[in-house]
Formats: C-alpha cells, structure tokens, sequence
C-alpha cells in the first residue's frame, strides 16, 4: 500500500501544479477511509485561498452526440491559446456491481498528452445528479493547481443533469441534428438550464440537417422563459471531428462571463452554490451516519424483507429506522 504523505506535502505539491501529486490528492479525496476524509478536509482547507479563478464549465448531451470527441476537440483549441485545461470526465457506475469503464483518457489520447491539458476520469460511484461523488472537491484541487479551466463531462442528459449545473459557471448542451425529431429526445428542463446549445457533427452531407435543426432549436428557445442570468440562450453549430466552431464556442462563452460577472449573476451563483454544497453536504454525511449505525444496520435487513414481501409499508419500514437512528443519537 502506498504511504499516505503529509498535509503539508500534498498542499505544497499542489500549489507547484505536480501532476502526480494533484491526482494523489484526488484519490485521497475520493476515498471513503475515515482517515483519508479527514486529510483529505485539511487539504482543502489549505488550499481555498488559491481557488475559484478557474472558469468551470459544464458540458453534456445526447447519447451518441461526441462528448468526448468534442472535449478533446475544445479542450485543444482552448490549449492552442495558451490556456490550461483540466477535464473531470465522470462515467457511469453499474448498478450492479459499481463499476465503472473509466476510458476517457483512451478516448481523449491526444488531449492526454497535451502538456497544458490534464484528464482525471471519476467514477460515480452511484452518486446521482451526472457528476462523481467529490467532483466539487477535485474543482478546488484543479484550480489550486493552476488550471484555467475546469471542463467537467457528465455521463449523460436527463434530469439528472440538475446538480451539474449547480456546480458550473456556464453550461454546454451538445445535441445532434439529422436524427429523427430533434425536440423529441430532449427534456424542457435540460433546455432551460442550458447556457449554449450546441450541434455537433456539422460538416459532410449532416451540415444542411444542422442548419435546419439550429431554426428548430432557436424556435423553441423562444418558448422558454428568460434566464435568470440575463444572458439569452445562443445555438451554434461545431464540428468535433474536423475542429470547426470551437473558436465561436470559446467567443461566446467569454461573452457569457463579461455579461454575467458585470450584472452580477456569476458571483451571485457561486455563493448560492457553496450554500448548496453545504447542504448537500449535510445531507450526504446524515445518511453515511445513518447506514453505519450499528443499530440501524441490526434491523435493516429485517425490515428490508418485510417490505419486499409486502408485510410492512416503506414508508413505516423507513421511520422504524430513523427512530432507531435518532433514539441513538439523542443518547
């Protein structure tokens, strides 16, 4: 087992911008040791003076629309200016077995060897909201250690998607056109919290599919109603495989920033996101207390059967449980 280094060790490495060190952190942070959570506290402790410049930005989209093509695509075009990159790429965790397939950095292999960009793929961890369980905490990491940029890659759109925004300056919708009713498989909610929609795959025969497809999403943001940054919602159409329109993507995004940081929209949601951290925060800790209970644990199992088998309601199952949990408590 590899030593655990000190406080002051993964602190001082981090704040260097070592690689090796940011992603030892990361995997300090994301363990779930009682001793690893306690370091990994401390450290970011030490480090928040020296984050929250990094612009964090958002990106998901349809099954099948490029994710990580286009990030690759992006992330090399924001590189080629001189910028400093860092990708958390979150992919799904089984239900079955909480595995995970882990492969952006294989399919991202050109942005892995750009020594401006950095990859840390993240596991779920059946953590919901599209994001991994401590995607919040490797931000600050990724920023103390320089980056100017946070690309964070949900693993998929869907309602789910909600907590990436909660997390993120600016949101990117990526959607495809040419493929059925462009409308149809996509959720008014993801629309509504979408910043910029972009159409990936626009180039050979797809560009004319594009075109009509820009008219339909653009109609169909005027339904919407305005956002509470003040920013109106733009579609743009991009290609990942022939790296087209990233430069118009980066424009607008930097035109989004100057917008909301001058009315005050982005300072405002990023406090309103360290509140909800806080809360969620809670939440999260109530319920690793709860299932480690030693009480609740005793009767879990028992009155998981009765429920399954109909002899108890999940709603009494549940507060025979949270009696058990806060009577112990109280003690």
């Amino acid at each position: 087992m590899r030593q655990r280094l000190s406080i002051a060790d993964y602190t001082a490495g981090i704040l260097a911008g070592d690689r090796i060190m940011l992603s030892r952190a990361i995997t300090v942070t994301e363990s779930r040791l009682a001793a690893d959570k306690e370091l990994a506290a401390q450290l970011l402790k030490n480090i928040l003076p020296h984050t929250g410049k990094a612009l964090r930005i958002g990106i998901t989209g349809v099954p099948g629309v490029g994710k990580s093509t286009f990030i690759e695509s992006f992330g090399t075009y924001l590189t080629s200016i001189g910028k400093s990159v860092a990708v958390l790429a979150v992919d799904p965790s089984s239900q079955r077995s909480g595995g995970s397939i882990l492969g952006d950095k294989t399919r991202m292999e050109k942005l892995a060897h750009n020594p401006l960009a950095y990859i840390r793929p993240s596991a779920t961890g059946l953590f919901l909201g599209g994001i991994a369980r401590s995607t919040r905490e490797i931000i600050l990491l990724c920023e103390a250690a320089g980056f100017e940029i946070i690309l964070i890659e949900t693993v998929g759109v869907g309602q789910s998607e909600t907590l990436v925004k909660s997390i993120t300056d600016f949101f990117l919708l990526l959607m495809l056109a040419g493929a059925g009713d462009e409308l149809q498989g996509i959720k008014k909610g993801i629309m509504e919290m979408a910043d910029a929609i972009a159409i990936n795959k626009a180039d050979g025969e797809n560009v004319q599919a594009v075109n009509l497809a820009l008219s339909a999403y653009q109609n169909a943001l005027h339904l919407l109603p305005k956002t509470e940054s003040g920013f109106v919602t733009k579609v743009l159409p991009c290609s990942a495989l022939t790296e087209t329109g990233m430069d118009t993507i980066w424009a607008l995004i930097q035109e989004y920033e100057k917008t909301t940081r001058g009315n005050g929209f982005f300072d405002q949601n990023r406090q309103n996101q360290n509140l909800s951290w806080m809360h969620d925060q809670i939440r999260r800790t109530l319920e690793d207390q709860f299932y480690s209970n030693p009480n609740v644990k005793n009767k879990l199992k028992e009155l998981e059967k009765a429920v399954r088998e109909g002899k108890e309601l999940p709603g009494s199952g549940a507060q025979d449980l949270l009696d058990i949990f806060l009577a112990k408590s109280a003690k």
